[in-house]
């Protein structure tokens, strides 16, 4: 069986197993799960407003967790692309709001470049540290999160503020047009599926895709072949930061308007579920991207057909990062493993035989 083959056949089994767990907990409450989940289905792809709000859970889920893929490519558990998105939102916010005096075209094009730029920035802080000082990415990232999160809250409660009751900002100049009324599916989500195939063409077919993947997989071997696996790893980084930027852009421009504080609450979490579900494999994220959106849109359909409340998606979503964590966590210990072997191996070939026999001359 193919590698590809493979993984697909243990997505449908975990699929299977979560939604079965799911099945039981409905069956407990005495509701139907057959009924439940053809309500969710339904809720979420029956209807025209079924659909559209798919496609705007959608278009964020694809670009954080290709964006968290992209930096596990490399070796890395970016947990910051929360706080990317955020950062790229209230910089798009910001440029659209002031930059009034560019033509529409380059509007448009300024806050997505801004926006992309000031989140590979923040994405940068925890690849330097990482790659230079060996700090967890994972410890920094979290931290950087919340700060992120004060970041934005502070400016649309003060300098950007819109003087409403809810901290917000004010209505940016440009939006991104609606394609599907009275839903917030936006024409963002054909940006986000162009951005994602560049990304995926990048990383499989392309030398710097390959040595990515290198670096992801034995960085050791990677510096031994001549790849810096430092610079690789924080350029990888920094696109993770940059798709991060662009989902939050796109949320501002596309579906409210305007930035609303804590707009990204669980963005980067839920995308990078998505990734991890599949090893963060960039064929197969798409997919499991879309299937979350289809719980999440269809969850309040299925509560109002069957009074089944509609946490037993969350419920669903946990199972699903229980045994996708497991598995992260097999693979990593197996990859540390690896890395040590081989720096055992480079330590011994290292050393020189004249160094072996004088250090028998000095015990006889």
């Amino acid at each position: 069986m193919s590698n590809s083959l493979n993984g697909a056949v243990k997505i449908l089994i975990t699929l299977a197993l979560a939604l079965g767990i799911g099945a039981i907990f409905i069956l407990a409450i005495g509701q139907s799960p057959v009924e439940a989940y053809g309500a969710l289905v339904k809720g979420a792809l029956g209807t025209k407003l079924g659909i559209g709000n798919t496609i705007a859970q959608f278009t964020p889920l694809l670009l954080t967790s290709i964006a968290f893929a992209v930096a596990a490519s490399a070796g890395a558990f970016n947990v910051g692309v929360e706080g990317e998105v955020i950062l790229g939102g209230i910089t798009a916010a910001y440029i659209g709001i002031n930059w009034g005096f560019l033509p529409v075209p380059l509007l448009y094009l300024a806050c997505f470049l801004g926006a992309m730029a000031v989140a590979a920035a923040w994405a940068y802080i925890p690849a330097a540290l990482k790659a230079y000082f060996n700090v967890s990415e994972v410890c920094v990232t979290i931290l950087m999160n919340t700060v992120a999160l004060y970041i934005g809250s502070y400016l649309v409660s003060g300098p950007m503020s819109a003087g409403t009751a809810t901290p917000q900002s004010d209505p940016v100049l440009v939006t991104i047009p609606k394609i599907m009324k009275p839903s917030s599916a936006n024409a963002g989500v054909f940006i986000a599926i162009a951005a994602v195939l560049v990304v995926i063409f990048i990383v499989y077919k392309t030398k710097w895709g390959y040595k990515l993947r290198t670096v992801g997989t034995n960085p050791t071997h990677a510096d031994y072949v001549g790849i810096n696996s430092k610079k690789v790893f924080i350029n990888a980084m920094l696109l993770s930061g940059m798709l991060g930027g662009m989902a939050g852009c796109i949320e501002v421009l596309g579906v409210h308007g305007y930035y609303l504080d804590n707009f990204a609450k669980d963005l980067g979490t839920n995308g990078m579920l998505a990734a991890l579900i599949v090893k963060s494999n960039m064929l197969f994220t798409p997919f499991i991207a879309f299937f979350l959106a289809v719980l999440k849109a269809g969850s309040m359909a299925m509560q109002q057909a069957t009074d089944v409340p509609k946490s037993i998606v969350d419920t669903v979503s946990a199972i699903f990062i229980i045994i996708a964590t497991m598995e992260f966590v097999v693979s990593l210990g197996k990859r540390r493993k690896m890395e040590h072997e081989a720096k055992a191996v480079a330590n011994i070939g290292s050393k020189k035989p004249d160094d072996k026999k004088t250090g028998k001359e000095e015990s006889k």
